[in-house]
């Protein structure tokens, strides 16, 4: 992947003194004048991520954002340079570093290559180990699979202790091992018998196998160089995305300043169907319960009378996931077989956009077909009266209309209407 060299991105730092020098600090990092450093680490590392260059090749005003999320944190991440900012503003700032470091400007990726170690590069670096990938799983309701959807959701991981940069000091001064000389194992030698020795290689009990040593303990990770967090992630659900589909975040499973994270792969399941309150929107009652879906296409169980499936002359509305109706109806003696499946087009789920057909226009959203299964049900029994008058108009076209079950199906039977 070809990268933005370092001249460009001095411009950028250069342009973006210049004409986002108006946009508060604070606010590019979507933080108050109150908050923490802390809350100042994890804002700039959540954002230089989200904006970094590899992740948005050739989107310049990424990179804008990148340069201006380091210049943000450069300057509220210095107590002194905080200071000077908060009470006199950009120029100050300016006059402070002009008067301080001649003016020179500072190198975005070696801002984030400190705070996060490696060449502040994302991407699969000769000699970096990647960390393992982190999997979950969410369950939504079929409606969101028919509608697209964002979703916020939460997870624990392993981070970076934003307090010591994943260093463990307090003060970020970390010491070679004295006893092992930075190899995190000692040589020791065993003699098993006279003029006969071992040589065992055992981990440093000085430094615990790091080959480094901490004088002052980071107070917020213990020394550890990473804590436990909970971030919030969006999950974008797109119009017709298979269950069981995957969704990729990069780089944002467990962290560690040893390797580079892995991907968080969330895989987007099918909730089990549930009936919504009666006083809840229509389409939650029938998100599930009465919808199945099968890939493209879905599926609708409808239940008829005896009369209605005889005698035809009915109508009746569905309402659709999204709250639209589908009208099903029978003209006045037309018949409707048990079990018969009437298919409506375009009322299924919408296609995703990975398996629209060769040559579709991707802005037009098209939908796979509704199934609709009809189920009659038969009466428990019948009125004396109205037992024989229907038996009466039975006999009368049994006679004239009727058909040979036992000749057509080539087994013993009697004759039906």
């Amino acid at each position: 992947m070809l990268l933005p060299s370092l001249t460009a991105l001095l411009f950028w730092s250069t342009f973006v003194l210049q004409v986002l020098c108006a946009e508060d600090f604070y606010k590019l990092l979507g933080l108050d004048k109150s908050a923490s450093d802390r809350d100042i680490k994890k804002a700039y590392r959540r954002l230089s991520k989200k904006y970094h260059p590899d992740k948005n090749p050739g989107d310049e005003e990424a990179q804008a954002q990148f340069v201006a999320v380091a210049e943000a944190y450069d300057a509220l991440s210095d107590e002194e340079s905080r200071r000077i900012y908060d009470q006199y503003g950009h120029e100050g700032l300016k006059n402070h570093k002009q008067g301080n470091r001649g003016g020179g400007g500072h190198d975005p990726f070696d801002i984030f290559s400190r705070f996060f170690g490696g060449s502040g590069h994302f991407g699969h670096q000769p000699g970096v180990r990647r960390g393992p990938d982190k999997n979950v799983a969410i369950r939504l309701p079929l409606l969101d699979f028919y509608m697209g959807v964002e979703k916020q959701f939460e997870i624990e991981k392993q981070a970076i202790c934003s307090a010591c940069e994943g260093s463990g000091s307090r003060d970020g001064q970390v010491d070679t091992c004295e006893t092992c000389g930075g190899h995190g194992v000692r040589i020791q030698k065993h003699m098993l018998a006279p003029g006969i020795f071992q040589q065992v290689q055992m981990q440093c009990n000085a430094c615990g196998g790091k080959g480094k040593t901490i004088r002052h303990v980071c107070p917020v990770c213990s020394g550890q160089r990473v804590v436990r967090e909970v971030e919030k992630h969006t999950l974008v659900v797109e119009k017709g995305m298979p269950r069981g589909a995957s969704v990729n975040f990069e780089n944002e499973a467990d962290e560690s300043p040893d390797w580079e994270a892995g991907d968080l792969v969330v895989e987007v399941n099918e909730a089990e169907p549930t009936q919504g309150d009666e006083g809840s929107d229509p389409s939650l009652r029938t998100d599930g319960t009465y919808f199945r879906r099968r890939g493209k296409d879905l599926f609708w169980r409808e239940v008829l009378s005896l009369r209605e499936a005889w005698m035809g002359d009915w109508t009746r509305n569905i309402t659709h996931l999204d709250g639209h109706v589908v009208r099903l109806s029978r003209k006045r003696g037309q018949v409707t077989q048990p079990h018969q499946v009437e298919v409506v087009a375009n009322e299924g789920m919408p296609l995703w956009h990975r398996q629209l057909p060769e040559g579709s226009d991707e802005n037009e959203t098209l939908y796979g077909a509704l199934h609709v299964e009809y189920v009659v049900v038969l009466p428990d029994q019948m009125e004396g009266g109205m037992e024989k008058e229907f038996w009466a108009v039975w006999e009368k076209w049994r006679s004239k209309k009727g058909v040979h079950l036992g000749k057509d199906s080539g087994r013993p039977g009697h004759d039906e209407l």
